[in-house]
């Protein structure tokens, strides 16, 4: 790998956040982050590998839903504390809850509640037929 992995600005847990577009159409599809080994290996496979810090492990995307992330293009931020990966999504979607985004519920500013703003694409009970 080279050492521009090195200069990274990791949190104090050995992480760096990722934000996560649709390489064609930029949407914003989902947030996750990466340690070092699940980004020297996003790399070396061109699919996304995140660190799940609920799960305390790493993760493939798509690894329970067969709707894996192909990445296209990875970008750094200025400050070498962000990344931002624009990936190919398999199935066109990126949500556990079966929507293509994970950024579905939109702020009314009038109002101040959230209104979903995203179908469902596939069930979830359809896409994780084996879990539990």
């Amino acid at each position: 790998m080279t050492n521009w992995i090195d200069n990274i600005k990791w949190t104090e847990d050995g992480l760096v956040p990722v934000v996560v577009q649709d390489y064609i159409s930029n949407k914003v599809i989902m947030f996750a982050w990466m340690n070092r080994s699940s980004l020297e290996t996003s790399i070396e496979q061109k699919k996304a590998v995140y660190w799940s810090r609920s799960r305390n492990k790493i993760w493939v995307k798509g690894e329970s839903s067969g709707y894996y992330q192909h990445i296209q293009d990875m970008i750094i931020d200025c400050d070498l504390d962000v990344l931002l990966i624009k990936v190919k999504q398999e199935g066109d979607i990126s949500c556990h809850t079966g929507r293509q985004s994970c950024f579905y519920n939109r702020v009314n500013m009038e109002t101040k509640n959230l209104e979903e703003c995203e179908k469902v694409i596939k069930s979830p009970s359809e896409i994780y037929k084996d879990e539990k």
